[in-house]
């Protein structure tokens, strides 16, 4: 049993995207954009009567802060009472934030809500951390029934305080009577995503300018990797519904720039062509799309033609690694024979924007084949160098709660407690579980001494250069070569400057040797 204050006015929902627990590598685009699925659960709920509906996103807010610089709720709550919280928990790192501000809701007596991978695979961790009713899979399909079954109470004469029960809601977990139950089934799914509306982002509210809209027609992934927390069988929009989509935020927010939140670009591949080439027919190449795809897709040239002349502008590729034995484990479905030949095919087309995890932890019995940090930073080296990719991240393996590297790691005992690395440590930045063939100092700094390999000091100086050469360069080689190599050197100085900046802030080595006197006690 759950409460709400009834005040004769309609209630508030405030939905939050928290805060990313410190400078990573999504931050230069997590203030130009927001959460796609967090916009979409909003935009469902503003069109259930009785409610009104807000989202603050607090990587993307300009609104008044506390002392520590972040979002203050103190003065929200004063401006805009909310009755209703939900939280987005799709990142692990930020679980911290959520359960803080979960705490300062339910003193304020919201009722809180939560959904996303990581609350869905812990929700006894959530209820027992002020949160009220996990949400499993589409959260689309709930919130209609959770709100339905609030506006049913508030709208009856019933003084004072309205109560509101959940037992007949499927697809959620709760606590009665200090147990926790969790109704059939588990995951729920939206039937037909064509049945969608068009995301409401001006229900965002605090928010600086959104630069970059995500969109999407894909859900669920069809591969199986290790790593990943993922699941479910694909299910996709039609091109059609997403074309629509894309028209009508040109038309209503003069949108130009959009960033497809699919995790697969490519599957479904000939409704992916057909999008691409409707707008195409349309818009001709003035619009600009950010994406992610696997790396085989090189290997289609009639959707890479689709994606460049529709104004594909930078692919996101998970390369993962370079070396076959990490890519064996990971389940990736490739090796590196032609990750080179298809990286350069992309580079024909695109950006390509190389993601890779360092440090993957080898199966038990086969940890005497892994690579010294030393080689396989080499290796990484090597491969980024032939292959051109014009821009990177280096993260260090996550075993992130659901997937079956954090099942095969807590088995071996090798994943350290929550006391030593907490939640908000799980960004990809920090060791999270004891390496093999490496110490644990090595396996910390190597990712970001190759970062900073990467991205180093003089790009400042070559872009400057490039813009002195810029006359003759652009006789000799042409607008777009020249711009390429000039934004490339743009790009390769912000990254240093990102770089210099987490690094300042972080107490790298503390936070290595806490972790070796917890190993040498074992």
């Amino acid at each position: 049993m759950l409460k709400i204050e009834n005040t004769g006015e309609w209630p508030l929902i405030r939905l939050i995207a928290p805060a990313f627990p410190e400078v990573n590598i999504f931050t230069r685009y997590a203030n130009k954009m927001t959460s796609f699925g967090l916009i979409m659960v909003a935009t469902i709920a503003s069109k259930v009567w009785g409610w009104r509906v807000e989202v603050i996103d607090e990587n993307n807010y300009r609104g008044p802060r506390d002392k520590r610089g972040l979002p203050d709720h103190h003065v929200l709550q004063r401006e805009k009472i909310a009755s209703v919280v939900g939280f987005y928990c799709g990142l692990t790192s930020t679980m911290e934030r959520v359960f803080e501000l979960a705490e300062f809701y339910k003193k304020q007596g919201a009722t809180t809500l939560a959904g996303g991978w990581h609350v869905h695979y812990c929700p006894e961790e959530a209820l027992s951390r002020n949160i009220d009713v996990v949400v499993h899979g589409d959260g689309e399909v709930v919130i209609r029934q959770i709100l339905g079954a609030l506006t049913g109470t508030l709208i009856a004469d019933i003084p004072g305080i309205s109560f509101w029960f959940i037992a007949d809601i499927p697809g959620i977990s709760f606590l009665e009577a200090g147990q926790i139950k969790t109704n059939a089934p588990i995951m729920l799914e939206v039937s037909n995503l064509d049945e969608l509306p068009y995301p409401d982002f001006g229900l965002l509210r605090y928010a600086r300018k959104i630069n970059y809209y995500p969109i999407g027609r894909i859900r669920g992934c069809g591969m199986n990797c290790e790593f990943c927390s993922v699941k479910g069988k694909p299910r996709w929009a039609t091109a059609q519904h997403l074309f629509n989509t894309v028209s009508w935020l040109v038309e209503t927010r003069k949108a130009r720039y959009f960033f497809l939140v699919d995790d697969r670009l490519e599957q479904d591949v000939q409704s992916t062509i057909e999008f691409f080439r409707l707008v195409a027919r349309k818009y001709g190449n003035r619009l600009r799309f950010t994406v992610q795809i696997r790396l085989e897709a090189a290997k289609n040239t009639e959707l890479l033609e689709a994606m460049k002349a529709a104004g594909v502008r930078t692919v996101c590729v998970g390369y993962e690694s370079p070396i076959d034995e990490d890519l064996k484990t990971m389940r990736k479905g490739y090796l590196s024979s032609h990750m080179i030949e298809w990286t350069k095919i992309l580079r024909r087309y695109f950006w390509v924007h190389g993601m890779f995890i360092f440090g993957y932890p080898a199966k038990e019995g086969e940890e005497s084949i892994r690579l010294g940090a030393q080689e396989t930073a080499r290796r990484f080296k090597r491969f980024i160098s032939q292959a051109k990719i014009d821009s990177i991240q280096v993260m260090h393996a996550v075993p992130l709660v659901g997937t079956d590297l954090r099942a095969r790691l807590e088995k071996q005992g090798r994943i350290f407690p929550l006391e030593f690395v907490r939640w908000s440590k799980y960004d990809g930045n920090y060791v999270c579980f004891m390496p093999d063939g490496m110490t644990l100092a090595e396996f910390q700094e190597t990712p970001l001494r190759i970062m900073k390999w990467f991205y180093g000091p003089f790009g400042f100086l070559k872009v400057s250069l490039r813009t002195v050469a810029f006359p003759l360069d652009f006789l000799i080689r042409g607008w777009h070569r020249w711009r390429r190599g000039w934004w490339r050197d743009v790009v390769n100085y912000g990254g240093h400057l990102l770089i210099q900046r987490w690094h300042r802030k972080q107490r790298v080595d503390t936070f290595v040797a806490t972790l070796q006197q917890y190993q040498n006690r074992r």
